[in-house]
């Protein structure tokens, strides 16, 4: 259903008026998430999402509907300039195309690592563009899935799809509950925890790497003060990349992009 617009004011619009990703997951209503361009939407859709509705500049429309399919006359897809979308959502719409859609029920972590052979826990990543690069070098470099903690960023913050080029609705991923209960879970699936981390006990990720077990279960830890002491606690072995001109570590998502290369 394509509406052409000449009022911001329609109630239908409230998703993209200027609500944060905060409002959208927690507000009033049903819990919400806002994916970019016509590439993202169309992984959600293959991702089984259900969308709610579509901003799109009206050379974007066809292309929209298309992607859409059978839901292309249930859906509302509200086009207007590229100047008035902006004014509603309060950013330009570079890509042509802003969607709303329903968040999907999260998976039950023991039943979403069980077939899992490599895996990526990040401990209170806040950043959003580094929770998207990670996601991206997950799909892009092999892992099968995802844990995040209760404080980290959310993967579905619109900076974080928009970063991981929409992989975040392609890998598998999931909360994760405390280190009192995932450590169990881990080893209880047969799980070698690598914490990546640099204590004076790491071993070089590449050597970990000759002999990791067939499961790993890659930890990595928050931007400022790395990880925990509880992960580090539940930690089988702790691993570091070596680097050399006094620089002691890497961006968070550069060491993981790193060390899921080397554990590939």
């Amino acid at each position: 259903m394509i509406v052409e617009l000449d009022d911001l004011h329609d109630p239908r619009l409230a998703d993209f008026s200027h609500r944060t990703d905060v409002d959208l997951r927690r507000g009033d209503g049903p819990a919400l998430y806002i994916a970019e361009s016509l590439l993202v939407l169309e992984r959600a859709l293959r991702a089984g999402h259900e969308p709610r509705a579509v901003l799109a500049v009206p050379a974007s429309v066809d292309d929209v509907r298309a992607v859409l399919g059978a839901d292309r006359d249930a859906v509302p897809v509200f086009t207007g300039s590229a100047e008035l979308l902006a004014q509603l959502t309060g950013y330009v719409l570079h890509r042509g195309v802003v969607a709303s859609l329903h968040r999907p029920a999260l998976a039950d972590p023991g039943i979403l690592i069980a077939s899992a052979r490599r895996i990526v826990v990040l401990e209170d990543v806040v950043d959003p563009t580094n929770v998207g690069a990670i996601f991206r070098s997950v799909a892009g470099i092999g892992a099968d899935a995802v844990l995040v903690t209760p404080r980290c960023s959310d993967p579905l913050y619109r900076r974080a799809i928009r970063v991981s080029m929409g992989t975040v609705l392609q890998v598998p991923w999931t909360r994760a509950p405390a280190w009192p209960e995932l450590a169990p879970l881990l080893h209880d699936a047969g799980f070698d925890i690598a914490a990546l981390a640099l204590t004076p006990d790491a071993v070089a990720v590449r050597d970990y790497a000759a002999r990791a077990p067939e499961r790993v279960a890659l930890v990595l830890g928050s931007e400022g003060a790395g990880l925990s002491a509880d992960a580090l606690a539940a930690a089988d072995v702790r691993v570091q990349i070596p680097m050399r001109h006094g620089i002691d570590s890497l961006n968070v998502a550069a060491a993981a992009a790193v060390a899921m290369f080397a554990l590939s």
